[in-house]
C-alpha cells in the first residue's frame, strides 16, 4: 500500500469547490434532458396503446418489447451497477491519501485500482449495449423501424454516450495521478465530482433498465 505526500489537501474553508458545484448544477441540467426522454416515452407509449385498444389490437410496447433480452440486459446492469461500488471506494481512498494498495483486497484499494477496475467495468457495459445494438440490427430493428425502437435507441444511445464520457473523465484523473508525486485536494475534488457523475449515469440506467425492459 502506497500514500503520496499530500500537498493542499485540505479544503479551504468558507467556499465551495466551484468544480463541485459546477458538476452538480450540469448534473441538474442533465436530469431535465433525460426527463424530457422519460416524458417522451410514456407519452408515445399512452398514445400507441390507446390507439391499439381501439383497434382491438396488441399494442406497439407488447409486441416489440418481447425482442429485448432481458438476461443480457440484467447482467449488463449488474456489471455497472458493480462500477458504482467501485468507483466509490476509488473515492474513499483518495479521501484517505492511498494512491495505490492491495490487489487482492479492494477495500485496500488505492484510487488508482479503483478507477482502473471502474473503467474496465464501463467499458464492459458500453461493450454489452453495442453487442444488443448490432443483435437488435440483425433482426431488422433499427432506431427507423417505428416509434418503439426510435425511443428505446435514443434513450439507452445518449445513456451511452455518457458512460463513455464517465469512461474518459476517469482516464483524465488517473492521469494527473501518474503524473505527479503528490496527491492535492484538486485531485480528491477532481475524483469526488467524477463519482457524482458515475452514480447519476448509474441511477439513470436502473430507471431505463426497469421502463424499458420490464414496463409492458
Amino acid at each position: 500500500m502506497h500514500k503520496v505526500p499530500s500537498a493542499r489537501l485540505n479544503k479551504p474553508t468558507g467556499r465551495p469547490d466551484t468544480l463541485s458545484v459546477g458538476v452538480i448544477v450540469w448534473l441538474a441540467s442533465e436530469l431535465m434532458f433525460f426527463g424530457a426522454v422519460f416524458a417522451a416515452y410514456f407519452w408515445t407509449r399512452s398514445i400507441t396503446g390507446d390507439a391499439a385498444a381501439a383497434a382491438g389490437t396488441p399494442s406497439m410496447w407488447e409486441t416489440n418489447s418481447a425482442h429485448l433480452d432481458v438476461t443480457f440486459a440484467s447482467i449488463n446492469t449488474a456489471i455497472l451497477v458493480l462500477s458504482s461500488i467501485t468507483c466509490q471506494l476509488a473515492v474513499n481512498a483518495g479521501e484517505a491519501r492511498r494512491v495505490t494498495g492491495s490487489w487482492l483486497n479492494p477495500l485496500k484499494w488505492g484510487l488508482r485500482q479503483g478507477f482502473m477496475v471502474t473503467i474496465v467495468l464501463g467499458s464492459v457495459f458500453v461493450a454489452g449495449q453495442v453487442w444488443e445494438y448490432f443483435t437488435l440490427f440483425n433482426e431488422g430493428y433499427t432506431i427507423q423501424t417505428n416509434q418503439y425502437w426510435s425511443l428505446f435507441f435514443l434513450a439507452t444511445g445518449f445513456h451511452g454516450l455518457h458512460v463513455v464520457g464517465g469512461v474518459v473523465a476517469m482516464w483524465y484523473v488517473l492521469a494527473r495521478s501518474f503524473m505527479t508525486r503528490t496527491h492535492t485536494h484538486e485531485q480528491t475534488v477532481a475524483a469526488h465530482v467524477v463519482s457524482y457523475y458515475w452514480h447519476f449515469v448509474d441511477v439513470i440506467w436502473i430507471l431505463l433498465f426497469g421502463v424499458l425492459y420490464f414496463l409492458r
